[in-house]
C-alpha cells in the first residue's frame, strides 16, 4: 500500500490546498447534534494552516440529488467549526464559479474557508470531468482526508486528485495504517468478528475474510442465517433464507482455507423485544415457533472471550445482537469489554469499524480503549472485502497534470 502523505507535499505557504473533509454530520432543526466528525478534520485542518496555506474546504452533506436544496447546506457548520479551530471560517454559496474563487482568493496564509455542498452539483456524483476541472481551479494541492467517502468515485474524491498532486490528510493516513496493520501484515492469529443483520449486505467481506483469517466469529442476524443452513430451527427470528446455500458456499470456503469458523452455540431468544418479555437461553435444536434469536448466550459469550484470550489481533463489524435494547446486549458488550481489556493490557491489536459497530462499543463504554476505531462504514466494509478505493488509489505515487 503506497500513497502520499503530506510530510512529502514539500512548502505551503500561500499555495491553495483543497481538502475533502466529511462533514456529513447529524443535524437536527439545523444544529449538529454530533461533531464528532468535525473534530476528526481538526488535525489536518490545523497543520496545514500553521504551515501557511490557504484552505478550502470540499464537503457533501446529505443527498441533493444534483439541486440546490436550502435544508441542506453546508452553512450551519461554519459556526461549530470556527468554534473547534479557534478561528473564523469563511463561507462560499458554492464550491465552484465566482463565488468559490472570491473566498479563496480572500483567504489570507493559515486562513480557513468552507465551501459549500458539492453534490448541489449533479457533476459531482456522476465525476464529470468538467466539474472536477472546476474544482481544481481553485486549488494548487489536493487532500483527501474523508476516508469514509473513498469508496466512492466522485470529482471531489477521485476526479480532481488525477488534476492536482493529491495527498493523504492526517485522518485518511491513520486509517490506512490501522487497516494495513490488521489486514496487511498482520500478527497472528488474527480474529474477526462479523455481526449485523444480513449475509447479502456482507457478501464480499465474509467471502474474503474467510480466506485471510485465522477465526472468523459470526453473530446477529447473519449467524442465523448460517444455523438455518446447517438445519437447525431458529423459531421466528430473522433470516435470509434464500441465502442459505450462499452460507454454506462460505462455510466450503472457511474449511478450505483452514479458517475456523465460531457459530453461536446457544442463544438468547424472546417472543418479544417489549421491554419486561420474558427471556430464555436456548441451545441447538431447542429455540420454539414463536421465539426470536435476539443475542448470544453465555456459553457463545465464553467461548469469543476464550478466543479473544488467544488472539494477537482482531477486526470487528457489527454488533452481535439486539444492542440497543438489553438484555441482548450482553454479547455484544461482554466481548467488547474482554477485547479492551486486552487491548489494554497490550496483549491484542483492535481494530473496528462501521456506524452500529462504533455506537455498540460505545454504548460498552470501551471505544476509547481499541487500537482503532473507525467511523467509516462503506469504505471499511470494501477496504476489508479487498475492494480498491478510488479515492485511495488516486492518492497513489503517480505522475498528475497541474492544471493551470
Amino acid at each position: 500500500m503506497t500513497f502520499r502523505t503530506l510530510d512529502q507535499a514539500g512548502a505551503l505557504s500561500a499555495k491553495r490546498v483543497l481538502v475533502r473533509v466529511d462533514f456529513n454530520v447529524p443535524m437536527q432543526d439545523g444544529r449538529i447534534t454530533d461533531d464528532t466528525r468535525l473534530r476528526a478534520a481538526l488535525p489536518t485542518i490545523r497543520l496545514l494552516a500553521e504551515r501557511g496555506a490557504k484552505v478550502a474546504l470540499l464537503a457533501h452533506f446529505d443527498r441533493p440529488k444534483g439541486k440546490r436544496v436550502p435544508t441542506m447546506s453546508l452553512r450551519p457548520i461554519v459556526d461549530p467549526l470556527s468554534g473547534l479551530l479557534g478561528q473564523t471560517v469563511a463561507f462560499a454559496d458554492d464550491c465552484v464559479g465566482a463565488e468559490a474563487k472570491s473566498a479563496v482568493d480572500r483567504l489570507k496564509p493559515g486562513g480557513v474557508a468552507l465551501l459549500e455542498n458539492v453534490r448541489f452539483h449533479a457533476g459531482e456524483e456522476a465525476n464529470e470531468p468538467a466539474f472536477a476541472r472546476e474544482l481544481a481551479a481553485n486549488g494548487d494541492l489536493y487532500v483527501n482526508d474523508a476516508f469514509s467517502a473513498a469508496h466512492r468515485a466522485h470529482a471531489s474524491t477521485e476526479g480532481v486528485a488525477h488534476l492536482l498532486p493529491a495527498y493523504a490528510g492526517l485522518a485518511m493516513q491513520r486509517e490506512l495504517e490501522q487497516l494495513e496493520r490488521v489486514l496487511g501484515k498482520p500478527r497472528r492469529p488474527l480474529m474477526g468478528i462479523v455481526g449485523g443483520a444480513k449475509i447479502s449486505t456482507k457478501l464480499d467481506l465474509l467471502k474474503t475474510l474467510v480466506t485471510r483469517l485465522d477465526r472468523l466469529a459470526i453473530g446477529g442476524g447473519l449467524a442465523n442465517t448460517f444455523l438455518l443452513a446447517q438445519g437447525w430451527a431458529i423459531g421466528a427470528s430473522h433470516a435470509e433464507k434464500a441465502m442459505a446455500q450462499t452460507a454454506r458456499e462460505i462455510e466450503h470456503i472457511a474449511k478450505r482455507n483452514h479458517c475456523e469458523l465460531l457459530l453461536p452455540t446457544d442463544v438468547l431468544v424472546a417472543t418479544s423485544l417489549e421491554p419486561g418479555a420474558p427471556t430464555f437461553v436456548r441451545r441447538h435444536g431447542e429455540v420454539r415457533d414463536d421465539e426470536r434469536i435476539l443475542d448470544a448466550g453465555p456459553e457463545t459469550l465464553a467461548t469469543l472471550i476464550r478466543t479473544l484470550n488467544n488472539t494477537e489481533t482482531l477486526i470487528w463489524n457489527g454488533p452481535l445482537g439486539v444492542f440497543e435494547t438489553p438484555p441482548f446486549d450482553r454479547g455484544t458488550v461482554g466481548t467488547a469489554k474482554a477485547a479492551a481489556a486486552l487491548t489494554r493490557e497490550a496483549k491484542l491489536l483492535s481494530v473496528a469499524g462501521g456506524g452500529d459497530t462504533v455506537a455498540a462499543l460505545n454504548a460498552a463504554g470501551v471505544a476509547g480503549d481499541f487500537t482503532f476505531v473507525s467511523a467509516a462504514g462503506g469504505a471499511f466494509l470494501e477496504w476489508m472485502a479487498g475492494k480498491i478505493l478510488p479515492g485511495v488509489a488516486a492518492l497513489e505515487p503517480t505522475e498528475v497534470k497541474v492544471t493551470g
